[in-house]
């Protein structure tokens, strides 16, 4: 029987005694034997908090409105401590910032749609004499 890291065929002791039983393949240390947790840490650093309430916020936003500017906010906040600390959630914050400012930024601009539409009709209204009908 041939090791498959080693193709060279095992050589028979001279005393005629029955060669050694080849050695078990060895475990990578990165993994763990089955049924046994990863070891503490493995995971890397734990997720700040912040960041995850400020993505939260800002994707409620889609349906409050209000809470998306907060969210942004609060992401800029979350990405400096992550910058100062080294904890995870870096990603949670850059959503948090990316998504609170669009929604935000489409939230005003439907506003101001909003506010030049009555304007403009309003305008037209008066423009027509529709007020003087009586």
């Amino acid at each position: 029987m041939t090791d498959p890291q080693n193709p060279v065929p095992p050589v028979p002791p001279a005393d005629g005694a029955a060669p050694p039983p080849p050695a078990p393949p060895a475990q990578p240390a990165a993994y763990p034997a089955y049924g046994q947790p990863p070891a503490p840490g493995a995971y890397g650093p734990p997720n700040n908090t912040l960041a995850i309430v400020a993505m939260v916020l800002s994707l409620a936003g889609i349906l409050t409105g209000i809470t998306a500017i907060v969210g942004a906010i609060l992401g800029h906040v979350a990405l400096s401590q992550i910058k100062r600390s080294g904890e995870g959630g870096r990603q949670f914050a850059l959503t948090a910032i990316i998504a609170g400012w669009i929604i935000t930024g489409l939230g005003l601009l439907i506003f101001i749609g909003i506010i030049i539409f009555y304007v403009v009709l309003f305008a037209s209204f008066g423009a027509t004499g529709m007020y003087n009908t009586f």
